[in-house]
């Protein structure tokens, strides 16, 4: 069922949106998974509960973090493009 989402004859969305989606599902669950294990631990160390905790706090951020890939990705990604002086076709 998900390969036939990502298929793009099998749907209306056109391939840079499938890209862009992936990616900001990708790179929003990654960033929110490693961050908030980082947190987690600064703040509250190595408990018995750790994972517990750090799971609920990768839960809460990961909705945020992937909202705001989506939003502002576009954004950052022609703001560094004019940093390093590319032209967009």
């Amino acid at each position: 069922m998900l390969i036939g989402f990502w298929n793009f004859e099998a749907n209306c969305m056109s391939n840079p949106f499938k890209t862009r989606l992936l990616f900001s599902i990708v790179m929003s669950a990654l960033m929110s998974f490693l961050m908030t294990g980082w947190v987690t631990w600064l703040n509250l160390g190595f408990g018995p509960d750790y994972t517990v905790r750090w799971m609920r706090a990768f839960l809460a951020a990961w909705p945020a973090a992937f909202t705001i890939v989506m939003l502002c990705g576009p954004t950052v990604q022609r703001f560094c493009q004019r940093l390093i002086g590319h032209k967009p076709a």
